[in-house]
């Protein structure tokens, strides 16, 4: 097996060199691709990509790739290195400052290696399964928040504005009464290294890809975060629906979820 702290140091470095692309591109025009009417694909997405891919074939030829644009590569290999080359591309292109790079390493579909650079404030998050979270190096933690009446949380929405969205929306404005407030600012990547360091006290999203939760997941779990689906149930970077809080305020939050989810028409 392979060391998980060489991974970590290969996946540092391919998440540092994949923010200078994306950082130097920032000065420069940034002209969109259209996925869907509101999903952007840029230039800078598919070289940043690219780049965190070549050095991952080179340094471990034998492992599989799931990466947003490309796709899957290797799928039946035990290491799979999910990655999102620029999560928030939307913020990206408005120069709106919340996007990230984001690569999670999986072994038989367990997390292992986390490493997500918050961008343009170049914070790098960190975590080797078993080992605790990191921001720059240093140990990171949720918050004590322990009342959802004095929490903060943030959420975010699906480009596709269908029924899903529409109940997500009431969810936000219920929660936004609930509590302190509800941010949401486009990167699910960088929502959840937020709750890991304690800014935020609890995230819940829908429509969710592999991509948008499977480095934050670990960053978070080994802060201290609880993470599981909407019902509490446990939760797969398969699954479309996401809830992850400092665990305080955890069964609060599913529960509210849960009751809002079985009365919603």
């Amino acid at each position: 097996m392979p060391d998980l702290n060489h991974i970590h140091d290969v996946a540092v470095h391919g998440g540092k060199s994949a923010a200078e692309l994306i950082l130097s591109a920032l000065d420069k025009p940034r002209v969109p691709d259209y996925k869907s009417k509101t999903d952007l694909v840029t230039k800078t997405d598919k070289e940043s990509e690219q780049l965190i891919c070549e050095l991952i074939h080179e340094e471990f030829p034998e492992h599989g790739i799931l990466a947003e644009e490309s796709g899957s590569s290797l799928p039946d290999a035990d290491y799979q290195w999910i990655i999102d080359p620029l999560d928030g591309t939307t913020n990206f292109v408005h120069n709106y400052p919340a996007f990230a790079v984001s690569i999670g390493v999986y072994y038989k579909n367990k997390p292992m290696v986390a490493c997500i650079i918050e961008l343009p404030a170049y914070n790098v998050y960190t975590a080797i399964k078993g080992c605790g979270a990191f921001c720059n190096e240093t140990p990171i933690s949720v918050s004590t928040v322990d009342e959802l009446g004095k929490s903060l949380l943030v959420t975010g929405f699906g480009y596709t504005h269908d029924d899903v969205w529409s109940k997500n929306m009431e969810l936000y404005k219920q929660f936004t009464g609930l509590t302190h407030g509800v941010r949401r600012l486009g990167a699910a990547a960088v929502d959840l290294c937020h709750v890991a360091s304690g800014k935020v006290d609890g995230f819940w999203e829908f429509n969710l890809h592999p991509w948008d939760s499977a480095a934050g997941i670990l960053i978070a779990k080994e802060a201290g975060a609880t993470v599981s689906k909407m019902d509490s149930s446990d939760y797969s970077i398969f699954d479309s629906e996401l809830l992850v809080s400092n665990s305080l305020i955890h069964k609060e939050m599913s529960s509210i979820i849960t009751e809002f989810d079985n009365s919603y028409i």
